[in-house]
């Protein structure tokens, strides 16, 4: 199914509708080293689930070249006999895998027994990261769907959709958040589908393929750089929420990155109007409140509270003022700098 606590949720709503299938059997990407120097060993969530339950586990190959040449485990790998049709009582469900199967693997199932849970309102971000997206694109809706699996030539999250459900976007979701939402509701649809499936009640409906429809390609180092000339502080807050679990927004400080750490969009009334910075990217600190509060776009302000600068530790936002005044480098108001590769004559 995949590794992540998506997958779990998926398993968990499907492990306990013991009314549409007689066995479970799970395949999961392997344990993983992660951190500095690969020093900790991140096991995969849906195989400590699978564990905890019981539940037949196979671990597919670390690579994507591996993979293509692994096979299904008994009893779904049954013949290349490419005559024999795929065993009507043999389903394929994944959520958030991380893998393309190939025609190979497809094949040992029936066409309509292949079902993925995907996170989003198809056709609107198809790819790898859905969730990041339409948290970062500020949705108001999203929701998740079962569509059919299709041939890699076919398209990627192409196939048609055996149902789908429809949820407002949370005003503060996060992508910790919004997962585990759309994961529960994800089961509790595949489920909803299943039974429909052995009930003949289920009929797919072809995804409407727009151009404008959103993508959803994997988050970047890119994705991550704040411009405060262009964005406002409620999109900068969103893609906060959205990434930062896996790419931490960073903006520059003549010419040497600064992480933003801890943020959060500041109501200009809260702070005295002769000293809010005027200009886009220009900051200035409040002691009382403890932060940095920073100019945006459209005029809306952003408050730091904790920051990293390039090889250095995590510092509160009144020990990185400090560090800032006594930067010889520093140029413009005395009481401000300026976020960016080089503030404006």
């Amino acid at each position: 199914m995949g590794r992540d606590e998506f997958s779990c949720l998926v398993l968990q709503e499907l492990y306990q509708a013991k009314d549409v299938w007689a066995e479970l059997t799970i395949a999961t990407q392997p344990d993983v080293h992660v951190g500095r120097r690969g020093s900790v060993l991140s096991v995969s969530p849906l195989k400590i689930l699978a564990e905890s339950l019981n539940l037949p586990l196979h671990t597919i190959p670390k690579t994507r070249k591996e993979f293509r040449t692994w096979e299904l485990p008994r009893p779904f790998m049954q013949s290349t006999d490419t005559e024999s049709p795929p065993p009507a009582n043999h389903l394929l469900v994944t959520a958030s895998f991380g893998r393309i199967l190939t025609d190979k693997m497809l094949s040992q199932f029936q066409p309509s027994h292949r079902l993925n849970v995907h996170p989003s309102l198809l056709p609107a971000y198809r790819g790898p990261a859905p969730l990041q997206h339409a948290i970062m694109n500020q949705d108001k809706e999203t929701g998740v769907c079962v569509i059919k699996m299709l041939q890699k030539s076919e398209g990627i999250d192409a196939g048609s959709i055996w149902g789908c459900r429809k949820i407002d976007m949370p005003s503060d979701a996060t992508y910790a958040s919004l997962r585990d939402q759309l994961g529960t509701l994800g089961g509790q649809l595949l489920v909803s589908v299943l039974r429909d499936l052995l009930t003949g009640k289920a009929i797919p409906q072809e995804q409407i393929t727009t151009i404008d429809a959103p993508k959803a390609p994997s988050i970047t180092a890119q994705d991550a750089s704040v411009d405060f000339n262009s964005m406002s502080a409620s999109q900068i807050d969103s893609r906060f929420r959205a990434i930062s679990h896996q790419k931490t927004l960073f903006t520059h400080l003549h010419g040497k990155s600064v992480q933003l750490r801890q943020i959060e969009v500041v109501d200009a009334s809260l702070f005295p109007a002769d000293l809010l910075p005027v200009e886009p990217g220009w900051v200035a600190f409040f002691k009382k409140k403890a932060m940095l509060v920073v100019r945006c776009a459209d005029g809306s302000l952003l408050g730091v509270t904790l920051v990293r600068p390039e090889g250095k530790a995590d510092r509160k936002a009144h020990e990185f003022w400090n560090a800032v005044l006594q930067d010889g480098h520093i140029k413009g108001p005395v009481k401000q700098f300026f976020f960016g590769q080089s503030a404006p004559s």
